[in-house]
């Protein structure tokens, strides 16, 4: 299922809110329209009446004029005008009774009502009509929109330093120990962001002062190393020259190995991945490892050539060629290669664990006790940062330890 993003979640809550608000003011509207059309046709019947009734019954100047005043009506004098009004003002409604007739006449601007009897014709203007209603309410609706707006883009513009800090720390993620994700505001995602930051930069100093260490514990075996391997050398040939050289070209190894486990522990080893064959992986695995080739059957459908790290992946099959080995009754294994897999296969005992308990580090069986229990552990991780999984299997008298996914790698 894909992730929601916040900033969709977020968009789709605004946009709901601004629909909801445009609903609400378009029913507000037509509630709001027919209330007031209702309410002004009732005030203009009233009036009419009224009116007419002063007109027909009781025509007192005096009286009819204070009527008007209460109405909020003016008359309009100027008879060429009041034609002009008549004739070109839409009549909303018209309504006759036997003393006269009297019609309702409205623009965009103006109120009238017409009113004739008998003896009398006469157009008032409705001095209480507001023409400016609808445009008070679009106001409102308007301005309650920007704000909604303004709020979408501010609450947008307060969240968008998360983007920049899920980038940093996705680069984090990978390795990369230089982000900078420091914040100069005062808000709960730039203390997030900047207490990351001081996280990463106390991540830092710790890596400096680990491969200060690594240096420094490297440079002080080396040392003796390389002394005992010179000292090895001037001796006469024999057997124990042999494995006195063999010893310390295992320690150099080793230390070299020990590196590498540290970097995978530490979660900051980085790729570098170019194209090579197998075969010439296999050839750098059988250096590291110090067998003899005729300890390794390889069966191969095909020529494969596979990207990846060249060291690690070296260091991943050397180490499957070492345990292999170690624990064959024959001293041999036999490697088979195809495009899917990468297979070692040795005779020997079943592993007495399950295959999770040997990828952890310092795991070995009881029995083997020249084990550092590190070569599986060392084994797993370098096959994970290629996107590889190890399985293993057991069937007549065959131990078989598989890299699955070599597809992958395949070029």
């Amino acid at each position: 299922m894909k992730k929601s993003s916040i900033f969709s979640s977020i968009t789709f809550i605004f946009i709901i809110a601004t629909i909801g608000a445009i609903f609400t003011f378009v029913l507000f509207y037509q509630y709001d329209k027919e209330q007031n059309t209702k309410n002004f046709l009732n005030r203009y019947a009233l009036m009419s009446k009224s009116i007419q009734y002063q007109l027909v019954f009781s025509p007192n100047l005096k009286d009819f004029f204070k009527l008007l005043k209460e109405y909020k009506m003016e008359p309009i004098k100027n008879i060429k005008k009041a034609l002009r009004i008549v004739n070109n003002t839409p009549i909303v409604f018209q309504h006759t009774s036997s003393i006269g007739t009297a019609l309702i006449l409205k623009n965009n601007k103006n109120a009238y009502l017409y009113v004739t009897t008998k003896k009398y014709s006469l157009l008032l203007k409705d001095k209480n009509y507001n023409s400016n209603r609808n445009l008070i309410y679009s106001s409102i609706f308007l301005s309650i929109l920007i704000l909604i707006i303004m709020a979408y883009i501010l609450t947008i513009k307060k969240l968008l330093p998360l983007k920049k800090l899920k980038i940093e720390i996705d680069k984090f993620a990978k390795g990369d120990l230089d982000v900078n994700v420091r914040l100069e505001n005062d808000d709960e995602i730039a203390d997030v962001a900047n207490a990351f930051d001081n996280a990463v930069k106390q991540i830092k100093r710790l890596n400096s002062s680990r491969i200060l260490f690594l240096r420094n514990i490297m440079h002080e075996l080396k040392t003796p190393i390389t002394k005992g391997r010179i000292s090895a050398e001037m001796l006469p040939d024999s057997k124990n020259k042999d494995r006195l050289i063999s010893v310390f070209e295992k320690l150099q190894n080793l230390i070299e190995e020990f590196i590498t486990i540290e970097k995978i522990s530490s979660g900051f080893i980085k790729l570098e991945k170019n194209t090579y064959r197998f075969i010439d992986i296999l050839d750098q695995a059988i250096d590291l490892a110090m067998i003899e080739k005729n300890q390794i059957e390889l069966i191969k459908a095909k020529e494969i050539t596979l990207k990846v790290d060249f060291n690690l992946f070296s260091i991943a099959v050397k180490n499957m060629i070492d345990n292999a080995i170690k624990y064959s009754q024959d001293k041999k294994v036999k490697i088979i290669v195809n495009d899917k897999a990468i297979i070692f296969k040795n005779t020997g005992k079943h592993l007495t664990k399950d295959l999770d308990e040997y990828k952890e580090p310092f795991t070995s069986d009881g029995n083997q006790k020249d084990s550092f229990g590190l070569g599986l552990y060392l084994v797993d991780n370098i096959l994970s940062a290629h996107k590889l999984k190890l399985f293993y299997s057991y069937n007549d008298g065959w131990n078989t330890f598989i890299f699955k996914g070599i597809n992958k790698l395949i070029i």
